[in-house]
């Protein structure tokens, strides 16, 4: 049986309003193994265990894993087979975040540029040009010129 600190058990909907998801949420990560309330008759019963477990799908989710990932987290046989299983999304999460803040960098820089129109700053320009990759229509030149615009820091 599981201990709990919470006395009295919450319904789905309660549960559901708790975390501000909808009750068929809860539903589908209990058929993935994600959650096991108790019943009480054919009613789900959440208690303090329960909540703590749904909290805690939701700060992975937050962090970006999968939910197949968080129950391979959770079915893991041993802490340390959990703990590789981090490993791996963590450096998955540091790339994201990296991405993110390049891309936030330009958002900034666009908001902040001193062109007329972002697109036409050469920092802009410069930038969104490396994902796209050389132009097979210009000679490849190995000197950098480093481009300015107008208030571009």
């Amino acid at each position: 049986m599981k201990s709990s600190s919470l006395d009295v058990t919450l319904t789905i909907g309660e549960t559901a309003a708790r975390f501000d998801l909808a009750p068929h949420v809860l539903r589908h990560w209990e058929s993935m193994g994600l959650v096991a309330p108790r019943r009480s008759g054919d009613r789900r019963r959440y208690d303090a265990d329960d909540l703590y477990r749904i909290a805690m799908v939701i700060t992975a989710k937050r962090g970006g894993m999968s939910l197949d990932d968080i129950r391979e987290l959770y079915l893991a046989p041993d802490g340390g087979t959990r703990k590789e299983i981090l490993r791996r999304h963590q450096s998955a999460l540091r790339r994201r975040i990296a991405e993110m803040r390049a891309a936030l960098d330009l958002i900034d820089h666009g908001v902040d540029c001193g062109a007329e129109d972002i697109v036409d700053c050469p920092h802009f320009r410069r930038n969104v040009s490396a994902l796209v990759g050389p132009d097979p229509r210009e000679p490849t030149n190995s000197s950098s010129v480093e481009l300015s615009c107008v208030g571009h820091r």
